[in-house]
């Protein structure tokens, strides 16, 4: 077999293997997801460090996902909210920006609303206005361009909701959604 039709796979026990690159198995481990964001605590820290937060893709249209996370950022949070859609003049009463570069202030996190092949456009577009923070929404997953954004500084998270996160370091998650205080085995303050 020659090298172009061979993958050279490493298994998460550490051990790599070589595997015909056509070979079923071959495909379903390199659809297994490798990248590994940041953990709880630095998920954590992006989200009390920041004070602004970019919503790419927000959409007026209340049954939209993006629109029940701007809703809450605004109702539940101090952060300041830029909505990003090119297609809307406002969300939820505040302007709608046509992108990143014609918003007041480069944002603390860019939260992203868009399909997994827009992620690598986004992610030049944060680097071109120095954001430092790109938080891909629930589903949405593109590790080449999360590898990507880190090797160019970033810090990425992926496939994880904003909202939830939030409300789940700050005591507002339960099973409705509705706040009953932290969900941890700590207690507050430590």
């Amino acid at each position: 077999m020659s090298a172009e039709e061979v993958q050279t796979t490493q298994l998460s026990n550490g051990l790599t293997c070589d595997l015909p690159a056509s070979s079923p198995l071959a495909k379903l481990l390199k659809s297994q997801r490798t990248w590994v964001g940041p953990d709880a605590k630095k998920r954590a820290a992006i989200l009390r460090g920041a004070k602004s937060i970019a919503i790419v893709g927000a959409s007026p249209n209340p049954s939209r996902s993006s629109y029940f996370v701007g809703t809450y950022l605004l109702q539940s949070t101090d952060y300041r909210v830029y909505f990003v859609n090119p297609n809307a003049d406002t969300i939820l009463g505040q302007k709608a920006y046509p992108d990143l570069a014609s918003l007041p202030e480069v944002p603390d996190i860019v939260d992203v609303f868009r399909k997994a092949s827009d992620i690598p456009a986004v992610i030049d577009d944060v680097l071109a206005i120095g954001a430092k923070a790109v938080w891909v929404q629930l589903g949405i997953w593109n590790e080449e361009a999360a590898v990507y954004g880190e090797s160019q500084g970033l810090t990425i998270v992926m496939d994880r909701c904003l909202k939830v996160e939030h409300a789940r370091f700050n005591g507002g998650l339960n099973l409705m959604g509705f706040d009953t205080g932290v969900i941890s085995s700590r207690r507050a303050g430590r």
